[in-house]
């Protein structure tokens, strides 16, 4: 057999390999999914991150016909999670709860976060948005914005704050105040929010700027005192609460906003699969309730509108982490 026969079959031969691969590609798709799917949240359980995906998650798994398991990830912000889900393998298989923390404050915060997110990710679509709640401990003796940031000039750097991590979107909301209103608080990051909102409880620190979802309780129960949402509207489920803008910081505002994303070359048959999911537990009417009743708003989006809102919110918070001059430790 010649060298020209030779190589004719070698190519005849890789060409019906590769038509095969590339025709069972829609049914490798159009099979998706065949085995359980990983949720990645990357920040310990309990806070607005947390909450969201497990909301989520189980109409989904009853939309897909599989179980998507909800893994929390946290350290470094969200970063360390972040980074893992962008290395995954792009099947459909590991997904991650984006928010404002990992996607729009962290590469920004962190000089090797190891990922970019407009370009490292596939966005199947936003959850919701949420807007903070100002919370103090009792013990603080303030109960207005305006006495809040009297006592902050009176004590330069003695009043202190806590966040989910240092670049979380509880983080540079807080942040973003401090510079608004021209006050130094002094940071203490912990490893999720229930952390948090432990130490505040037992009065370790004094402020918590922190996501509704997991403050509303304790709110209600009368726990904590809440001065003021972050958010350019006042809250459904507390009404009585004035906005940080209305309370007399004009132009604030801090929103987080939570959606699901994919590693990038996920097939697109995949990301439709699991957004037309996402879009129907989103739209369920309990999801929706238990949504509202944390203070949260739903968000349905495409896969092409979450794009869109991550490179908005990167663009909008990068600037914030430079002009506070926010560092990663």
């Amino acid at each position: 057999m010649t060298k020209a026969v030779l190589f004719a079959k070698f190519w005849l031969l890789t060409l019906a390999l590769l038509t095969s691969f590339i025709a069972a590609r829609p049914g490798v798709a159009q099979n998706y999914p065949v085995r359980a799917i990983t949720l990645v949240v990357p920040y310990a359980a309990g806070g607005g991150n947390d909450v969201m995906a497990r909301l989520v998650a189980e109409k989904m798994s009853k939309e897909l016909g599989q179980q998507i398991v909800i893994e929390n990830r946290g350290g470094a912000g969200g970063s360390i999670a972040t980074r893992q889900v962008a290395r995954s393998e792009p099947d459909g298989y590991t997904l991650g709860l984006g928010g404002t923390g990992t996607l729009a404050v962290g590469p920004t915060l962190y000089p090797n976060v190891g990922f970019d997110p407009r370009k490292d990710f596939a966005p199947v679509g936003l959850i919701a948005t949420s807007a903070l709640v100002v919370l103090v401990n009792p013990s603080v003796p303030v109960r207005t914005i305006g006495e809040l940031i009297a006592l902050a000039k009176k004590e330069p750097g003695k009043l202190n704050f806590a966040s989910a991590g240092i670049g979380s979107g509880m983080h540079l909301g807080t942040e973003l105040f401090a510079l608004r209103a021209g006050v130094q608080l002094a940071h203490i990051p912990y490893k999720g929010t229930s952390p948090a909102l432990t130490d505040l409880l037992g009065g370790h620190v004094a402020i918590f700027f922190c996501s509704l979802p997991p403050a509303s309780g304790l709110i209600k129960e009368g726990k904590v005192r809440a001065l003021a949402v972050t958010g350019p509207k006042r809250s459904a489920i507390f009404p009585d609460l004035p906005t940080v803008a209305e309370a007399g910081l004009s132009g604030y505002e801090a929103v987080l906003h939570y959606g699901i994303i994919a590693p990038a070359g996920t097939p697109r048959p995949i990301i439709d699969k699991l957004n037309a999911a996402l879009r129907a537990a989103v739209a369920a009417p309990d999801v929706r309730a238990r949504i509202v009743t944390d203070g949260a708003e739903p968000f349905v989006s495409t896969p092409e509108e979450y794009a869109a809102d991550i490179d908005l919110e990167e663009t909008k918070w990068s600037a914030i982490v430079k002009k506070a001059g926010a560092k990663a430790e």
